[in-house]
């Protein structure tokens, strides 16, 4: 296995009420806790549609695969996700707003998604996450969180922490312009344009979805978007 799989949706077709009977219970009390009921199925789509993609890389039924975090610092319960059956695989996931990514596959492997605000730039986002050479480049929301997901996405790969954003220059790479792909794969879930960029040796592949949701999955081989 060489390549990653990618899954990702609106959480209203993702979430399923009987699915949460494949969660464990630390994940069953994680989500209890969530004051919004959308952020709850959220929580809960993402922790499903994760152990789907799993299932499908590893070629085994979703109810024998056990998804477990840790953190460096606190311990197990959250932090970093992995798979008990199969800890040496990549696991990564993320939701936001109705609608969730995950990406499993071999190496490192990292995924964020984040809504686009409206209204002016965020000032104080750019002064805390930007590179000096990206600043120049950030001129309204859009451009700040597609760079914002690429990071996110790296801190999930475990090389890189969110007081060190501004270490990390991706002024390289492209900010607008099309995303749609060559070879006929224009398209991501929902239909939106998605972009394949290759930086320091890591792959990327990103887009946007139709209700302002930006994306990115950093792994080190291809991902292939399933």
């Amino acid at each position: 296995m060489r390549d990653c799989l990618v899954l990702a949706g609106p959480t209203g077709e993702l979430y399923s009420t009987a699915g949460t009977d494949l969660l464990t219970e630390v994940e069953q009390e994680r989500a209890a806790k969530f004051l919004q009921e959308d952020d709850r199925r959220d929580f809960v789509a993402a922790h499903l549609l994760v152990r789907r993609c799993a299932a499908k890389v590893l070629g085994v039924p979703e109810d024998r695969l056990t998804l477990l975090q840790h953190c460096d610092r606190c311990g197990p319960g959250h932090g970093r996700p992995y798979l008990a059956e199969a800890p040496e695989l990549g696991v990564s996931l993320s939701h936001s707003h109705g609608y969730v990514c995950v990406a499993v596959g071999p190496g490192r492997v990292g995924v964020d998604a984040e809504r686009v605000p409206a209204g002016p730039l965020d000032r104080a986002l750019v002064s805390h996450a930007l590179a000096p050479a990206e600043r120049p480049l950030v001129r309204d929301n859009e451009a700040l969180i597609r760079l914002w997901v690429r990071k996110e996405a790296l801190i999930k790969r475990g090389e890189l922490t969110l007081d060190a954003l501004g270490t990390i220059d991706l002024s390289a790479l492209p900010l607008g312009g099309d995303t749609t792909l060559p070879g006929g794969e224009g398209a991501g879930p929902g239909g939106e344009g998605i972009r394949r960029l290759k930086w320091g040796g890591r792959h990327l592949l990103e887009w946007r979805t139709g209700s302002g949701v930006a994306v990115c999955v950093v792994t080190d081989h291809p991902a292939t978007l399933g």
